[in-house]
């Protein structure tokens, strides 16, 4: 399903109840700004919704195709109708003209972009090439917005708390464990970075060699050879020998004082 230009049309506005009108299951966009909606309130209250919202027949109302943005300030600014145009779209299509309005506004941050297009890749059943064609986007673009899913999503949260770009996620992506991408976005955030900057820490996180793990005796290695002591101690008290061991522990250590006394031989 290709998605044409939109052609101006002369389709009629119909005055519908906020009530009957439902969120599209479609929307990627999950955070909204409140004081971005607040502000948007007031504009609508002194001029109206100048722009009408789409919706398309439902069971029971109808449901948002565009426009949940402007439809929240509506809300918000206790309005009970709203202008919108009546749509008869299927629910492909719905998906995809909902994720091109926001993209197009860049209404989504760059997470909710990445989840909207893979989206809608599964639901076209289409290629990354053909999504990319589809949205109008250059594919190495689409490329690397569907990367950014690779990121962990406590990670993903980081990102958006801390106001860091697509570009600084991406440059942690090319680390090799969640454990050193989080400590890299902590150092991002600490030196007040930019994506270039963020860029050249990866690369040098990258050039580091890791450290070899010091070889360490395994408690099991130790009592064997504990082990070994005390059998070599009851041996020789078994050969008439009054060997004896004193065991002592510390934190780090483990130490061993083996007393043999020395047989006299006497003469005839």
């Amino acid at each position: 399903m290709m998605l044409a230009p939109r052609k101006k049309c002369n389709a009629k506005v119909w005055m519908l109840s906020v009530e009957q009108i439902v969120p599209s299951p479609f929307q990627a966009r999950t955070q909204f700004e409140e004081q971005e909606l607040s502000g948007l309130a007031v504009s609508i209250l002194e001029h109206g919704l100048l722009q009408p919202i789409t919706v398309r027949k439902v069971h029971g109302g109808y449901e948002l195709v565009a426009g949940e943005r402007r439809l929240r300030a509506c809300r918000m600014a206790g309005l009970k109708q709203v202008p919108a145009i009546l749509r008869d779209y299927p629910d492909d299509q719905t998906a995809a003209l909902g994720l091109v309005e926001n993209l197009q506004r860049q209404d989504l941050n760059p997470f909710e972009q990445a989840r909207g297009i893979r989206e809608m890749i599964q639901r076209w059943g289409c290629t990354q090439e053909q999504a990319a064609k589809r949205l109008g986007m250059a594919q190495p673009t689409l490329n690397n917005k569907l990367r950014l899913l690779q990121l962990p999503e406590e990670l993903q949260q980081f990102c958006l708390e801390h106001h860091l770009g697509e570009r600084h996620a991406r440059a942690v992506l090319r680390l090799e464990n969640p454990e050193q991408q989080a400590k890299a976005l902590q150092q991002f955030v600490a030196g007040g970075m930019n994506a270039r900057q963020a860029d050249a820490l990866v690369d040098g996180m990258l050039q580091q060699k890791p450290e070899k793990p010091k070889r360490r005796v395994m408690v099991k290695d130790v009592r064997i050879f504990a082990n070994t002591i005390q059998k070599a101690i009851q041996v020789m008290v078994e050969a008439g020998i009054p060997a004896s061991a004193r065991k002592q522990e510390g934190e780090d250590y483990l130490e061993y004082i083996v007393h043999i006394p020395l047989q006299k031989t006497g003469g005839a």
